[in-house]
């Protein structure tokens, strides 16, 4: 999974950053005209692999992982987003627009207000047209193929006259509900509006309650996930020793660290869970998204497990440990042999039965 953090220059995307992979880069606002982006792995923590671990004792232990990206900074509404921008962004899992909720007489914005409710609007905005624009130039092009005798373009250009209407009505795609021929159908336009999103607000001490309110409620209305950091209080725990650091998280009000908190909104937004491979060579998480049928989860292991797919062997995690291990499950005959179409559930255990 590979997430960008994307937002206006100046707004903490570069301390989130480092509070969510524990990185330390350049955070001053001399950073703010940068363009290069930083990028880095987190281990995703599970309780479940590391009871599966302790059980096996394999020689190699694989956690599922996030790969952050952060987007350098760009303004909107001035020619569009940066085509530099704009290619990572397509090349992303989900989005979190970091939006600035918080006073500082270090960082001031062009017209020295604090406006993230106005600065989430904009971004969606442009979002919206860059793919319009996309569409636009596409459905030209399938009008003058389809007029010119080519029939079998009949089932695009009516999808692609479908978004536009959407799109022209200022809704993201990712309000639209693509079926499965839909989903055939576009192929590589990595459209951006269609991206899952977290409007992430970064706060001071004294938040502006009634507009994270407003905020919410917005992410609610669009489809989009919600959350709340103050980054720089965070980062500074961050830095504690790791006894003091749960002392101060809950003087600030936090219960949980922000990596876990922004894991657990993650999955959410993007309907992921995990299943496990176990084994005395390696025991291992693979994220998948919920309801993925087991023939395709397969192939998130090995394309000639998919290719050769015969059944799959599964046990809930928490069945595994409740008859005390895999050898214990097949006794009590707890393993079920699924088909291609099952859909794989959180938690589970499984076994690929193949043949190629």
């Amino acid at each position: 999974m590979k997430i960008g953090l994307i937002g206006l220059p100046l707004v903490g995307k570069t301390t989130v950053f480092n509070l969510l992979t524990g990185r330390s880069e350049e955070t001053t606002s001399f950073g703010g005209g940068k363009r290069e982006s930083h990028l880095a792995t987190i281990k995703v923590p599970d309780m479940r692999i590391d009871a599966l671990s302790a059980h096996y004792k394999p020689r190699k232990t694989t956690l599922a992982e996030i790969e952050f990206l952060d987007v350098p900074g760009f303004k909107v509404g001035h020619g569009g987003i940066p085509s530099d921008q704009l290619n990572e962004m397509r090349n992303l899992d989900a989005l979190v627009h970091v939006l600035r909720f918080f006073e500082s007489d270090e960082v001031l914005r062009d017209d020295s207000s604090v406006d993230g409710l106005s600065d989430a609007l904009s971004l969606e905005q442009e979002l919206i047209l860059t793919d319009l624009l996309l569409v636009e130039k596409r459905l030209e092009r399938l009008r003058i193929e389809f007029g010119k005798g080519r029939k079998e373009l009949a089932l695009e250009l009516e999808l692609m006259e479908r978004l536009a209407e959407v799109l022209e009505g200022e809704k993201p795609l990712r309000t639209y509900e693509f079926s499965e021929r839909d989903e055939d159908l576009i192929k590589g336009y990595q459209l951006v509006s269609r991206l899952p999103m977290i409007l992430l607000a970064n706060i001071d001490d004294a938040p502006p309650e009634a507009d994270l309110a407003k905020l919410e409620a917005m992410a609610g209305e669009g489809n989009l996930a919600y959350l709340a950091l103050n980054s720089v209080s965070e980062w500074e725990i961050l830095q504690l020793p790791e006894e003091d650091r749960q002392v101060f998280l809950e003087d600030l009000g936090v219960e949980e660290p922000a990596r876990d908190r922004f894991i657990q909104s993650g999955y959410s937004l993007l309907d992921l869970v995990s299943f496990f491979t176990v084994g005395e060579d390696e025991v291992r998480a693979w994220t998948i998204a919920k309801g993925l049928p087991a023939v395709r989860a397969a192939g998130k292991i090995h394309s000639d497990l998919e290719r050769g797919f015969i059944r799959a062997e599964v046990i809930a995690c928490d069945r595994f440990f409740e008859l005390g291990g895999m050898t214990e499950a097949r006794k009590e005959g707890a393993l079920r042999l699924e088909g291609k179409e099952y859909p794989v559930q959180d938690g589970d255990i499984m076994n690929i039965r193949f043949s190629v």
